[in-house]
């Protein structure tokens, strides 16, 4: 009987991780993967990005589209050409890969095959930490990264699921980026990151999507006409445009909380992540383990 027994438990170990909800310890080169539905969406937490890449942590950006729907003229094709080079520009300015898969704009579905490729980069990656959108969004591309990632999450850890590809050992802490939708409830942030010294750095990575800050959205919205000619004077009104969608001001309690009373009420732009409750939890204990650079 304990012949049979130890041979059942050998058998469990080898089939399945012996601990997938260990986590990360202080100094490891951490391996982090952001995952947006489309190029420029993970530039999102393009500040915190640098800081990490910095530290000297292995990031990467990863689009779920290859954005080929998103231009009011140029075919999709050749948008989608485009798109992957801006992305592959804006990663190179914090110095990371930025990636787009191959999956139609507007047509991202939370299939089990488009669930394999989430799972085959996570993986690839070797990634301690992912880092996507909620999956509450008026955007169906955006909803559905969040799906996929979510359904994602545990499966990265079984082996006979594409088992080509070497399962994880460890299973990452998975976080949400920041929105402000509402229903079915509010974001909530865990922890907020101080980006006042590397928003210029965001900035310019935004500004390496031409195709989009400076030609779809603003026609989108309906503000072509005032998008500046010359490169200078884009790159200066998109600062001027952009930084908003960094203000701390949301965030004031929590970055107090963070940094202290006189710091957390100076700073102006963050970026505010939330525990998806999947994987390896946030906590006071780890998340400066997780974050090196929250001081």
């Amino acid at each position: 009987m304990k012949t049979i027994l130890s041979v059942l438990v050998l058998l469990l170990v080898s089939l399945f991780p012996v601990n997938i909800q260990a986590q990360a310890k202080a100094g490891e080169k951490l391996h982090i993967i952001i995952i947006g539905a489309h190029p420029d969406d993970p530039d999102k937490v393009g500040g915190t990005a640098y800081k990490w890449a910095q530290a000297g942590h292995d990031v990467l950006m990863v689009s779920v589209t290859n954005g080929d729907a998103g231009h009011q003229s140029i075919k999709a094709a050749e948008l989608a050409s485009i798109r992957r080079i801006e992305a592959r520009k804006a990663g190179e300015v914090i110095g990371i890969r930025y990636i787009t898969l191959d999956n139609h704009d507007g047509q991202l579905m939370p299939t089990y095959e488009n669930r394999l490729q989430v799972i085959r980069v996570i993986r690839e990656h070797n990634a301690d930490m992912v880092i996507f959108p909620r999956p509450y969004d008026y955007h169906p591309d955006h909803r559905y990264t969040g799906v996929l990632v979510l359904d994602a999450a545990y499966m990265v850890t079984v082996p006979t699921i594409l088992p080509e590809v070497p399962h994880l050992k460890r299973n990452p802490m998975f976080l949400f980026m920041s929105d402000g939708f509402i229903h079915p409830e509010p974001f909530t942030a865990d922890v907020c990151i101080d980006i006042d010294d590397v928003i210029e750095k965001k900035i310019d990575m935004y500004h390496q999507h031409t195709s989009q800050m400076y030609e779809w959205l603003p026609y989108n919205k309906g503000n072509l006409d005032q998008v500046p000619a010359s490169e200078k004077d884009r790159r200066k009104w998109l600062g001027e445009t952009r930084k908003g969608g960094s203000d701390a001001k949301p965030y004031r309690e929590k970055l107090i909380e963070l940094y202290g009373k006189e710091r957390g009420s100076a700073i102006k732009y963050c970026e505010a992540f939330q525990d998806s409750g999947y994987g390896v939890k946030l906590t006071k204990e780890n998340m400066k383990v997780y974050f090196p650079f929250l001081k």
